[in-house]
């Protein structure tokens, strides 16, 4: 059933008006989902006051156009999954801040397969969301995603000087894999912004090998401007080099109208939200993002947003996952909101500085009464790639600054960016093979627990993260990794260093201290959330892996990716290579020996809350695929 929902776009208009910031909403199409689930997919149009306390720090917003009240109006899509009648709802609506322009919770939580556009039985996968009746929300936020189907995208106004095109220096960044000879001014797919004069004398191209490496500019004449938005050198760019274009550019686009679309929709589906949810469906509001989008909410708490144009909170809870110490480039004129600041990745970008933890965060939200219950959870790749320590360590790194009342941090040990699967893949270009551990099943305790904190007020699992006073939180040159012949050891790591934007490339200084987790004698993390993969190990998992020189940057920190390095099969194996770990033989008596083991590891995790009952069955599985390759191997 697909249908044009204009008569509902016409009396939400209506109903909208008395409303605050929400204008007009279109439902497009409405029709039936999985499990006693509807889809209602649109679009909102709002419109804001610059003058109103909630607005007034959204840069570059009194330069937008207006309409005839003095509002700044601008659009966005949204797609909704809502339980068809109140009786399946929990009342939750588990709001995900889209990764450019993407929707990742059904694959997070339900382990299903990814899309846009999610109509079949595996882009469900098991329902675990739809049976707890969560209504699962996504509204576009990014301006410069490509306008492509099923993408979740901003539609927001250019700011003008009295209706003068305005115009500013940009940098634009770009590290490959292989040589190619015409990049974009985006990040990856993203729209970059249109280059204003291409003869302007402040256009400028750099390279360097290293972050904190010298720069040799290119000269002029090598590289020209493809259009308005690439660049093109017949020479080349070459893989595992970091270039720059620093360039002018023209049209900046009022970026920071993605966090009233968040906080103004919100509102609107807890306020009633006519023509999208039933009234009273959305009695609290979860804000879940992944990377790009963790860095969003934190941000989107340090710039006062939580607190709606009301006065009242927006959301209830947040949950900001592997977006480690990161904040970004969302609301700032010419703002990049995909850069996202890797060891080796579009760095040097506004992302790791400070305030870096969740009290500093929270600080406007505390003295407007609106702060909500917070989760920072993050892998063991976000400790040598995103600064992760700074969330939870002072400025120097010499002591531990626990998180205050209402938040909870969370490591998940050996973990990478994303979740690990099984077999571990191979990557071209990595050293090794990347980390198998899944923390996906930890991850639904947590939201299950995040849920009942909200609705009940039951405490969440207690905060697990590498603590300096336990020993668990060092420097790298503490960091007591075994040596494993093959596996060479990262050097560097991500830093979050002090930058001085002033001018375009900006300057560096000293970095903050930044710590990673201590390893045991496998060379596993010793702390945080320890899922039965490391707790009863086949393998040593780790955060880091390492770029090879099939595609440059040789020793440099692949990024996202972890590493999984499987134990020896047998004794005779692990003494011939000379391999300081034990092997599988002299752990484990056998299949049903490990998988015992496996199984008293997550029965000690349900007891604390990191895992839940109905779970365990099959980490069970997974962990005897892991054992059968590893057997396999012989």
């Amino acid at each position: 059933m697909r249908t044009r929902m204009s008569g509902i776009g016409l009396a939400v208009a209506l109903a909208a008006r008395a409303w605050a910031a929400v204008l007009v909403v279109t439902v497009e199409e409405r029709s039936p989902a999985l499990d006693g689930y509807e889809r209602e997919k649109g679009t909102v149009r709002f419109a804001v006051d610059p003058e109103a306390a909630a607005n007034r720090g959204i840069v570059d917003l009194a330069l937008a156009p207006k309409d005839a009240q003095g509002k700044v109006e601008f659009s966005a899509n949204f797609y909704v999954l809502k339980p068809a009648g109140p009786a399946k709802s929990n009342g939750t609506a588990l709001v995900e801040v889209s990764n450019r322009g993407g929707k990742a919770l059904l694959q997070t939580f339900d382990f299903a397969k990814g899309s846009a556009d999610p109509r079949t039985k595996d882009e469900f996968g098991d329902e675990f969301l739809l049976k707890r009746g969560f209504t699962l929300v996504w509204i576009g936020w990014e301006f410069d995603v490509p306008d492509t189907a099923g993408m979740m995208r901003l539609n927001a106004p250019v700011a003008t000087q009295n209706g003068k095109t305005i115009t500013g220096l940009v940098r634009a960044e770009w590290t490959g894999d292989k040589e190619v000879k015409t990049i974009p001014l985006g990040d990856r797919s993203q729209i970059g912004y249109p280059v204003a004069d291409e003869g302007d004398a402040a256009n400028r191209m750099y390279v360097r090998d290293r972050v904190d490496g010298p720069r040799t500019e290119i000269v002029r004449g090598a590289w020209s401007f493809s259009g308005t938005r690439h660049v093109t050198m017949e020479a080349g760019f070459q893989p595992g080099r970091i270039y720059e274009i620093v360039y002018r550019a023209k049209d900046p686009v009022v970026a920071g109208l993605g966090f009233a679309a968040v906080r103004d929709f919100v509102s609107y589906l807890k306020t009633g939200g006519a023509g999208v949810v039933e009234k009273g469906a959305v009695k609290r509001a979860i804000g879940f993002g992944i990377s790009q989008d963790g860095r969003f909410l934190r941000t989107y708490l340090q710039q006062g947003f939580n607190t709606g144009e009301d006065g009242r909170k927006v959301f209830d809870g947040i949950w900001a996952h592997v977006g480690g110490a990161g904040q970004g480039s969302f609301n700032a004129r010419f703002a990049q909101p995909s850069r996202d600041g890797h060891p080796f990745l579009n760095v040097l970008y506004p992302v790791d500085v400070p305030p870096f933890t969740p009290e500093e965060l929270l600080e406007k939200e505390r003295a407007a009464g609106t702060a909500p219950k917070l989760f920072l959870s993050n892998g063991a790749y976000e400790y040598w790639g995103r600064c992760a320590s700074l969330i939870h360590t002072s400025r120097d790194g010499k002591k531990d600054v626990p998180p205050g009342e209402g938040t909870r941090i969370y490591f998940f040990a050996g973990a990478q960016h994303g979740p690990g699967s099984m077999p571990p893949r191979e990557v071209a270009g990595a050293a090794n093979r990347t980390s198998a551990n899944d923390y996906r099943p930890g991850m639904r305790a947590l939201l299950a627990a995040m849920e009942a904190w909200l609705e009940t007020g039951a405490e969440p699992p207690a905060s697990r993260y590498p603590s300096i006073a336990a020993g668990e939180a060092v420097s790298l040159a503490e960091w007591k990794f075994p040596s494993i012949p093959g596996v060479e050891k990262p050097e560097r790591k991500r830093e979050a260093y002090r930058l001085d934007f002033g001018g375009e490339p900006p300057k560096i200084g000293a970095p903050y201290p930044t710590l990673v987790p201590q390893v045991d004698e496998d060379g596993n993390d010793r702390s945080g959330i320890r899922l039965p993969e490391i707790a009863a190990p086949l393998a040593t998992n780790t955060g880091w892996n390492l770029r090879t020189p099939a595609i440059g940057g040789q020793g440099e920190l692949y990024s996202m990716a972890g590493s999984w390095i499987p134990f020896a099969r047998t004794k005779a194996d692990r003494e011939r290579t000379g391999d300081p770990r034990k092997s599988v033989e002299e752990r484990y008596r056998s299949r049903e020996d490990y998988l015992g083991k496996v199984q008293s590891a997550a029965a000690s995790l349900v007891r604390d809350g990191y895992l839940l009952e109905e779970d365990v069955a099959m980490v069970k599985e997974r962990a005897g695929r892991e054992w059968d390759l590893i057997e396999g191997a012989k």
